[in-house]
Order: C-alpha cells, then sequence, then structure tokens
C-alpha cells in the first residue's frame, strides 16, 4: 500500500526559506514559520505562499499563535536553525560574547512541545560544541542543549557534522545537527552523502552570462552552456515550486565599485584573498598602492577572495558581498551567482534592499539572507533521512 501521509514541519528562525525550501522537494509541507528579520519574512512569504509566517521574536511567540495553523495530533518535524553569530570561529571576537543568543535552542524546543512533534532537527556551525556558557565555565553550551531536550522528552538524539560538498552543494561548509525524536525505541540516523562528485564554481555559474560593475545592464537570458547542477536549479518540479514560477533568470545584477577597487580585484591570482595581497608584496610597494587607495589600510583575513573555478567556493555567509570575488572577473558576485553557490532554485525570490549596514538587525539585505541561510539541497537530504524514518515508523 502506497504511503500518501502528509509529512509536516514548523520551520523556527525560518531566514528567506533554505530548509523550508530542500524540505518542501523532499515532501515535507511547511505549515508554520518563525522568523524576527522582515526582509526574511517578505522573501519567506514571496516563496512559500502556503505557509503561515510569524514575524516576530520567537520568544513572544504563544502557543495560540502556532496551534490552529497545525494538526490536533501535532507535526511531524520542527526545526531549529538559531543564530549562529557567538558560535562562529571566523572572527576574532566573535566568541568573546555571552549572551541570550546563545540559549534561543531552548525556544525550538519549547515550539517542539508546543507542536507535539515527533523529530526536531538543530542546525547550527561546528563550534557550538566547545563554546561555553560563560568565559570561566567548564559547561558547554551543547550540552545544556542535550540535557533540555532529555528533560522534554526527546532522550532520543544524534548528533552529527555534514559537508554540504558531499550533497551537491558547491560550497566548502560544514554544519552540526541533532536529530531528537520522542520515540525512544525509533533509530535514528543521518543523510549518507549523495553526490557523485564535487560541484565546482564552474558548474555552479553554469549558464549566467557576465555582467559588468557599474553598468545597470542586468541580463535575463542564460546562455547556451549549462551543467547538471545548473539545470537542477532551474528544475521547478523538483522543487516542487509549480509551473507559474519565474522562469526567466533575474538577479544577475552588477554591483557598483570604486575605480581602485576593481584595481585591487585585478591583483588577485585565483584563491588569493586581500591577505596575500599583504604578503605577496613589499612594503613599499604595499605602501604605493595605499596611497592610491588600491589596499586598504587594514587587513582583513577574509575579504575579496577570488574563487577558483575548478573547486567550490569556501563557506557562503552573510558579508558573502565583501569576502568573495568573481573567478574571473574583476567584481565581486551578483546575488544570483551567491544563490546558486547556496543552491536555491533560481526561481527563488529574494526581496529587500541590495545592502544595509550590518549595524541594523532588524532588515538583512539579499546578501546577508542568502549567506545565513541552510543550503536547500542539504536540507533536501535532511527530508528525504526523515521521511524514510517516519514511514519505518508505526505512527
Amino acid at each position: 500500500m502506497a504511503d500518501d501521509r502528509k509529512f509536516t514541519h514548523i520551520d523556527c528562525f525560518a531566514g528567506p526559506g533554505g530548509i523550508c525550501t530542500g524540505l518542501t522537494a523532499a515532501g515535507f509541507h511547511t505549515l508554520v514559520a518563525i522568523e524576527y528579520i522582515k526582509t526574511c519574512c517578505e522573501t519567506y512569504s514571496a516563496n512559500h505562499p502556503d505557509v503561515h509566517v510569524i514575524h516576530s521574536d520567537i520568544r513572544k511567540v504563544t502557543a495560540e499563535q502556532i496551534l490552529p495553523f497545525i494538526p490536533e495530533n501535532g507535526v511531524d518535524l520542527v526545526t531549529s536553525g538559531m543564530p549562529c553569530e557567538t558560535f562562529s570561529t571566523a572572527g576574532n571576537t566573535s566568541r568573546s560574547f555571552y549572551d541570550d543568543r546563545q540559549f534561543l535552542f531552548r525556544e525550538g524546543i519549547r515550539v517542539a512541545q508546543i507542536s507535539n512533534a515527533r523529530f526536531l532537527l538543530f542546525e547550527n556551525v561546528p563550534g557550538i560544541t566547545s563554546k561555553r556558557t560563560q568565559k570561566d565555565s567548564k559547561t558547554l553550551i551543547v550540552d545544556v542543549l542535550k540535557n533540555e531536550l532529555v528533560e522534554a522528552g526527546y532522550e532520543n538524539y544524534i548528533e552529527i557534522v555534514l559537508d554540504a560538498t558531499q550533497f551537491g552543494v558547491p560550497q566548502k561548509r560544514n554544519r552540526y545537527f541533532i536529530l531528537a525524536s520522542r520515540d525512544k525505541h525509533v533509530k535514528l540516523s543521518g543523510p549518507k552523502p549523495t553526490a557523485s562528485h564535487i560541484t565546482t564554481v564552474e558548474e555552479a555559474f553554469a549558464g549566467l552570462p557576465n555582467v559588468l560593475p557599474n553598468t545597470k545592464i542586468s541580463p535575463t537570458e542564460y546562455l547556451e552552456e549549462d551543467s547538471d547542477y545548473s539545470r537542477l536549479l532551474k528544475n521547478n518540479s523538483f522543487w516542487k515550486r509549480g509551473a507559474n514560477m519565474q522562469k526567466e533568470l533575474f538577479l544577475q545584477t552588477p554591483m557598483k565599485h570604486r575605480e581602485h577597487t576593481i584595481c585591487r580585484f585585478a591583483l588577485l591570482k585565483p584563491g588569493e584573498g586581500l591577505k596575500d595581497l599583504f604578503t605577496r608584496f613589499s612594503d613599499e610597494d604595499i605602501a604605493t598602492l595605499q596611497r592610491a587607495r588600491i589596499l586598504p589600510k587594514k587587513m582583513f583575513i577574509k575579504r575579496n577572495v577570488r574563487l577558483k573555478l575548478n573547486e567550490p567556493s569556501s563557506t557562503v555567509t552573510s558579508h558573502c558581498l565583501d569576502e568573495f570575488v568573481h573567478p574571473t572577473s574583476n567584481r565581486a558576485l551578483t546575488v544570483r551567482e551567491c544563490a546558486r553557490l547556496q543552491s536555491f532554485p533560481d526561481s527563488y525570490i529574494f526581496h529587500g534592499p541590495f545592502l544595509v549596514p550590518h549595524i541594523d538587525r532588524t532588515v538583512q539585505d539579499k546578501y546577508e539572507q542568502i549567506g545565513d541561510a541552510v543550503p536547500p539541497l542539504l536540507a533536501y537530504a535532511w527530508g528525504t533521512q526523515i521521511i524514510n524514518i517516519l514511514r519505518s515508523t508505526p505512527q
């Protein structure tokens, strides 16, 4: 007998909808999404109009806001990808922050209890496994998380770190997951690698026409070249996005660059970044380049890295506009190119401005939304795996 169950999902810390996009392709029906940032909510609703999106600080969300939109017996899955700033090792000072954000995992557990969720999936950077609750404490955040999972009835859980390149994402991105179940007898396991090879930047950008910085020309037609990866991202049937979704190219919009910034990009060899220019040139040359404003006064460790065509990119972050340079052109990446690196479908719409100051945490620009998202192909792998577990587990 065919299993025609509808597998249901609540999306906490939903962002622009990366998890929902992958889970939808796998066969889940997302019923409720909770997100604090307004532009993320706008992006989410534009791409997933059937989902009830709650624009709110998750700590203020009540059961009354959730229960009318889910089945009486609860949902199959709650996902919780809480903000990772305090766990990231990307910056020199990021791990010095000890505030209430590092305990936001409690909200995922609370929503799972409200919705009587069978499974709960946490996602974060691997650095969460070594972050302590306080600077001088020996207690790890992740141990508090696991203890509170057990107290909430989710004592059956597994931990796993996955490499996104093993699931077809053209990006070196390791992420830490906990999959937990209320059923202590169910056998839990993570998704097995699905990629037959590592997808490269060249494959990711296949079919995208080049653009020139400081112009207003945004191409709307693809080039004839293609790759298996680019075809997948244009396949709205795979993503279950419907026949009416946009099929022409959009958001291949060039950025504005000062002339001295373009000159800096021209100095970069594939794989090199700003730090390498400070290493490669002599002190005298550096001083000359700084007087010409081609090099900044300060060296940033991860900034202006020219991508290699024959490799995946490094991790796409909320700072991807500043961090990456196109592999062959002297410019930053377009929104669509960043979305390709994250495995968002080409028909995916991103609302909000192209660029806003990072000091404003109530609004995210298009680049920030993309960089903070869970790659949809990685979410798809989890979706198919959890559905397999659900189908093998009695209701």
